[in-house]
C-alpha cells in the first residue's frame, strides 16, 4: 500500500491506518475545502518555533521574556511579593516530607542554602522530635558544582531488605530524561564501574545485588514512537550496558515497557509491564526460566504482590467483576494461565459512592485511598483465611486523607490529613490501626476568614458536575469578586480538596479573590467511567463542564466576565486553551501552563504519541474530524477578541513540547491579540526546577491576574 497523502503532508512515519489511499485522498479534499490551514503542516508558518534550541526560536523566547519582565517585574510591589513568597516557601518550619526505610526516615530538602537540594536521613526516633538531627547523604548543589552540570535529583531506588545500594536518578535541568548512577548508601558515594548509565528516558529496578532490569535508549531501534524504551535488558554486574542481553523487546507502536520487580518478605517476583496503550497493561511474569505473558484483561492497574498473590484493579467489567474493583489472583494460577472465576477474590467492589484512587501494599495489610463525593478516605483491608475484611480509618471528618507511606518489611504506615484550609498533618501507626500525629505544618492561611462549599451544576448534556468554591466569608454576590477557576479534567487524575498554602490560591485568597476547583469529566473523581466519558470523540464534554461552571459562577453573582480568570497546566493547559477559544466572551484572564495546543501535531512532538488513547489520532481522518473542532491552535480566528492569555512553558520540557505554547503565542500576536509569555530555560515539565524559580513564576502569575481581574 502506498503512503497516504496525509503522511506526505505531515512528514511523519507513524503506523498506517487501514483505509485505501483513494479514501484518504477524497477525505483529504473534503477537509481541505473546509479549512485548508488545519490540514497541512507545510502551511504552518510557525514550525520554526518547534526547534527547541534553534537560534531564531530562542531569540524570540528571549524577546518575549523581556517584554513580560519589563511589564510586571520592575515594581517594588512585585519584588516584595516575590521575596515574600520565596521566604514562606523556604520556611524551616515546613514538614520535612520523609519515607520510612530500614528503621530510618529519608528526606530530600531544599531551601535558600540548598537550592538544588540535599538528600538526608535521620532515625525514626529523631524524626518524631521538633528538630530532628539529620545526617547528610548527598549534596546535589555540590555535585552540580563539581561536575559542571545542572543536576536535579529525581529520586532513589534502594535494594531491599539490606538497603546498602541505591540507583539514583539525576536530571540535567529537569528533563524527564535521566542519568542513573549506583550509590553506596553506607559509604555515601557513587560506585565506580557500577550500574551507571547515560542520559535517556529510562527505568531500572533491582533484581538482586548483581543484576538490574533496565529499559533505556540502547541505540537505533530501541525506543518506541512515544520516545520511551521499547527494550528491557537484564544487566549483570561487570558487564557493559552494551553487552547486557535483551530480556524483553516490545513493539514500536506500544506505549511503554517497564521493568517490574517486587521484593517482599513473602517472596520475590519480577518481569515486565507492557503498555499497549496509555491506559492498558499486559503483565509478563518470569517463572524462573522464561517470561510468561499472563492472560488478563488489558484495562487493569497492577499494584503489586501480596502473600503469593497479584493485587490489581480493573478499569472495565471483566466476567462477573465490576469495573473499578480491586482483585486478588494467586500467582500459580497466573503462571499457569488457568484463571477462572474461583481463582479471583474480590477485595473491594465499587458501590456507586466510593471509588479507588490509590492502593498501597504493606507487610500485613492493604491500604486503599477512596474518593467519596470527591473527598478522600482510607480503608484498610486485612486477609483472614480466605476472605478480606475491611475497616475505615476514622476520626478525620471534613478532611481529605492520603496514604503517605507504608513499609513492606514492617508494620509501619503513615497517612496525611488535610483540607483546603488546613495544612497537612502526618500520622503514624506501627500496627496499621492506632494512628498518632507526628508532624504538622504551620498554617499560612487563617481558616476563620474563609469558607469552602461544594456546588453542583448541570453540564450541557444534563450531567451534574461538582466544583469547590473557596472564598472569604460574607462576600457580596454582586459579580465583582475576582475569581480564578482551576481545572484539569484528564487521564483519570482527580482533584480532591488539598491544602492551598504555598500555591497561587493562598495568595489570591489573601488578596481578596475567590478560588474555584473544578471536578470535570476526564478526571477520576467518580471512578473509571468518569474518565472514560470524556475520551476521544467525547472530549468536548470536559470543556462543556468547565464552561458550565464558569457560567454558573457568573449567574450566581460570584463574579463576571471582567473578573473571571481560568487556570490550567499540561492537559489543563489544553482545557483552558479550548475553553477560551470557544468562549472568549466569558473570561478576562487565562493562565495556560506547559500546555498542549496544536492537536494536529501533538502526536509528533516528544511524548505526544503516548496520549492518542486520550485524545484520538489526528492521522486518522475520522478522529481528526472531532479533534479539529476543539484544537486551540487551529481554532484561533482573526478578528475575534480574545482575553490576554498568559502562556508559560520550559525550554527543558521533554514531555510536552514548548512549541505548543510558542506557536500559539506567536500566532495570536500576529493576529493582533496581545499575550503575556514566559519561558523558563530549565525545569522540565514542572516548569521550574527550584523554590526560587517557582516563587518567581508564582509572583509573575499573581501580578498578571491582579492586573487583569482586580485593577
Amino acid at each position: 500500500m502506498s503512503k497516504p497523502l496525509f503522511y506526505s503532508l505531515k512528514n511523519i512515519s507513524r503506523k498506517k491506518i487501514s483505509l485505501k489511499t483513494g479514501q484518504y485522498c477524497l477525505y483529504f479534499l473534503f477537509l481541505f475545502s473546509l479549512n485548508q490551514s488545519v490540514i497541512s503542516s507545510d502551511l504552518d508558518p510557525y514550525l520554526w518555533l518547534e526547534e527547541v534550541e534553534g537560534e531564531k526560536s530562542l531569540a524570540w523566547v528571549e524577546e518575549q521574556n523581556e517584554e513580560t519582565f519589563t511589564r510586571y517585574t520592575q515594581s517594588n510591589a512585585f519584588k516584595k511579593k516575590y521575596e515574600r513568597i520565596k521566604k514562606e516557601l523556604n520556611d524551616d518550619e515546613r514538614i520535612p516530607s520523609a519515607y520510612y526505610q530500614n528503621g530510618e526516615m529519608y528526606n530530600f530538602w531544599r531551601d535558600e542554602k540548598n537550592v538544588r537540594g540535599i538528600w538526608r536521613k535521620t532515625s525514626f526516633k529523631s524524626y518524631l522530635k521538633d528538630e530532628p538531627i539529620w545526617e547528610n547523604i548527598l549534596d546535589i548543589d555540590q555535585l552540580a558544582k563539581d561536575e559542571g552540570i545542572n543536576w536535579l535529583y529525581k529520586g532513589a531506588d534502594c535494594l531491599a531488605p539490606e538497603y546498602k545500594r541505591c540507583l539514583i536518578r539525576l536530571s540535567d535541568g529537569g528533563t524527564d530524561a535521566v542519568t542513573i548512577r549506583e550509590f553506596d548508601l553506607k559509604e555515601k558515594k557513587f560506585v565506580k564501574d557500577g550500574f551507571n548509565t547515560y542520559p535517556s528516558k529510562q527505568n531500572a529496578s533491582w533484581v538482586n545485588e548483581d543484576q538490574i532490569l533496565i529499559g533505556a535508549d540502547f541505540g537505533e531501534g530501541s525506543m518506541n514512537e512515544s520516545g520511551y524504551p521499547m527494550q528491557v535488558k537484564l544487566w549483570n554486574r561487570g558487564e557493559s550496558l552494551e553487552e547486557a542481553k535483551i530480556f524483553f523487546s516490545g513493539s514500536y507502536e506500544k506505549i511503554f515497557n517497564f521493568p517490574f520487580v517486587s521484593i517482599r518478605p513473602d517472596g520475590k517476583y519480577y518481569g515486565i509491564i507492557e503498555g499497549p496503550t496509555f491506559f492498558s497493561e499486559v503483565l509478563h511474569l518470569f517463572d524462573g526460566e522464561k517470561l510468561i505473558k499472563i492472560n488478563l484483561p488489558q484495562m487493569i492497574d497492577i499494584h503489586g504482590f501480596f502473600n503469593e498473590s497479584l493485587i490489581l484493579s480493573i478499569e472495565e467489567d471483566w466476567e462477573i467483576f465490576k469495573s473499578g474493583s480491586l482483585l486478588e489472583i494467586n500467582v500459580n494460577s497466573l503462571l499457569a494461565n488457568s484463571i477462572d472465576e474461583s481463582d479471583v477474590k474480590i477485595i473491594f467492589e465499587p458501590d456507586g459512592q466510593r471509588f479507588i484512587s490509590g492502593v498501597s501494599i504493606g507487610k500485613h495489610q492493604l491500604m486503599v485511598s477512596m474518593l467519596e463525593n470527591v473527598n478522600g478516605k482510607i480503608t484498610r483491608f486485612m486477609k483472614k483465611d480466605d476472605r478480606w475484611d475491611s475497616k475505615d480509618i476514622e476520626g478525620f471528618q471534613n478532611s481529605t486523607m492520603n496514604i503517605y507511606g507504608q513499609d513492606v518489611w514492617s508494620d509501619n504506615s503513615f497517612i496525611s490529613v488535610s483540607n483546603f484550609l488546613e495544612p497537612s498533618s502526618i500520622y503514624h501507626a506501627s500496627d496499621g490501626a492506632d494512628y498518632k500525629k507526628i508532624k504538622s505544618r504551620k498554617n499560612s492561611i487563617d481558616p476563620e476568614k474563609y469558607r469552602v462549599e461544594q456546588n453542583f451544576v448541570s453540564s450541557s448534556d444534563g450531567t451534574s458536575i461538582p466544583y469547590f468554591l473557596i472564598s472569604r466569608k460574607g462576600i457580596n454576590l454582586d459579580g465583582k469578586n475576582p475569581t480564578i477557576l482551576y481545572g484539569y479534567g484528564g487521564f483519570q487524575i482527580s482533584k480532591p480538596p488539598s491544602y492551598l498554602g504555598g500555591s497561587i490560591a493562598e495568595y489570591w485568597l489573601n488578596s481578596g479573590g475567590v478560588y474555584v476547583v473544578s471536578n470535570i469529566r476526564g478526571g477520576g473523581e467518580y471512578g473509571p467511567a468518569w474518565h472514560q466519558s470524556a475520551l476521544k470523540e467525547n472530549r468536548q464534554r470536559a470543556y462543556d463542564d468547565f464552561i458550565a461552571i464558569a457560567i454558573d459562577l457568573i449567574e450566581e453573582g460570584i463574579t463576571s466576565k471582567d473578573h473571571l480568570g481560568i487556570e490550567g497546566r499540561s492537559n489543563g493547559g489544553l482545557l483552558v486553551g479550548a475553553t477560551f477559544t470557544q468562549r472568549p466572551d466569558l473570561f478576562n484572564a487565562v493562565i495556560c501552563g506547559v500546555p498542549l495546543l496544536d492537536m494536529y501535531r501533538y502526536d509528533k512532538l516528544l511524548a505526544g504519541a503516548s496520549w492518542v488513547d486520550e485524545y484520538g489520532d489526528p492521522d486518522n481522518p475520522e478522529e481528526w474530524e472531532y479533534i479539529r473542532k476543539y484544537s486551540p491552535y487551529q481554532n484561533l480566528k482573526k478578528g475575534t477578541e480574545y482575553p490576554e492569555v498568559f502562556f508559560y512553558t520550559s525550554t527543558k520540557d521533554d514531555r510536552v513540547h514548548p512549541g505548543h505554547a510558542r506557536k500559539m503565542a506567536k500566532k495570536m500576536t500576529d493576529m493582533g491579540s496581545p499575550i503575556v509569555y514566559y519561558e523558563n530555560t530549565e525545569g522540565g515539565h514542572a516548569g521550574t526546577s527550584n523554590i526560587d524559580q517557582f516563587s518567581f513564576l508564582l509572583a509573575l502569575q499573581l501580578a498578571y491576574l491582579e492586573d487583569k481581574l482586580m485593577n
